[in-house]
């Protein structure tokens, strides 16, 4: 049975806007904090601290970031003390902060709102940055997704291009206050080394992926004016590949391979 956080979570009323819903399972905060175990880390969006706590614990040091000033405020009141001197809080909007601002960390470990995940793993690409992240269990089917299986999308090839992926732990919808509708799960997330998809070629499979159950021929053919090519080229480039799938049963890296010769034709022009 899980412990659960119940003194007066409702003090402080979470607002929509923030997509705010509060950690209440200290096993699951306890779990997500062993990876800043002797790290230095950054959090985002604490909330009432259950996380933060479990991370000043065992880290060297946590620098967490808090948008709405009401929790701010109450962290400050609760935590900044002789317990907590490897705590620094900033009371900011996340993505306004620059490197500057955040100081030097290892890791991101962070129960998000839904709301931010997909502009969270751009931001994790762009800073070259290691993340344990709590996120929504449809976002993370949709990470971890193969070719093949319905759940196989733009969001899985991108993950799997840009990204190594390591499933942690299923949260349950009651870990959280208010209790979401959906279940969430804590993912591992680490930026890939070398040869990556840039964004003309995310552009390019995200339009192939709208005929994700077409043939990559009849794809090409039926996306030639959006992708900026003619039927001769389109059927030219399926047959350079030679692929005979649909586009949902293609891995990333043929999806990655097929964007590069139409951007190839595209420049040419």
């Amino acid at each position: 049975m899980e412990k659960k956080e119940t003194d007066a979570t409702e003090r402080i009323k979470p607002l929509r806007k923030f997509g705010q819903n509060f950690l209440v399972c200290r096993e699951i905060a306890e779990k997500e904090a062993q990876f800043g175990q002797n790290k230095n880390v950054i959090e985002l969006g604490p909330g009432r601290g259950m996380l933060t706590r479990e991370l000043c614990a065992v880290s060297n040091h946590v620098t967490t970031i808090e948008i709405d000033k009401r929790l701010y405020d109450r962290l400050h009141a609760e935590l900044i003390n002789e317990e907590a001197k490897n705590l620094k809080l900033i009371n900011a909007d996340f993505f306004s902060l620059n490197e500057k601002d955040m100081g030097k960390f290892d890791i991101l470990i962070s129960n998000i709102p839904y709301n931010i995940s997909s502009k969270l793993l751009n931001w994790l690409i762009k800073n070259d940055v290691e993340a344990v992240l709590c996120l929504q269990k449809e976002f993370v089917d949709h990470m971890l997704a193969k070719p093949s299986s319905k759940k196989y999308s733009r969001l899985s090839v991108f993950s799997h291009l840009f990204f190594d992926l390591e499933h942690v732990a299923s949260v349950p919808s009651t870990c959280f206050y208010p209790r979401p509708k959906v279940d969430s799960e804590i993912i591992r997330i680490k930026k890939k080394r070398g040869a990556i998809a840039g964004k003309d070629e995310m552009a390019v499979i995200s339009i192939l992926m709208e005929h994700k159950k077409k043939k990559f021929r009849n794809a090409l053919i039926d996306s030639r004016k959006k992708l900026g090519i003619s039927k001769d080229e389109a059927v030219a480039i399926a047959a350079q590949m030679a692929v005979e799938d649909r586009i949902f049963k293609m891995n990333p890296e043929e999806l990655l391979a097929g964007a590069r010769k139409i951007i190839g034709i595209t420049n040419k022009k």
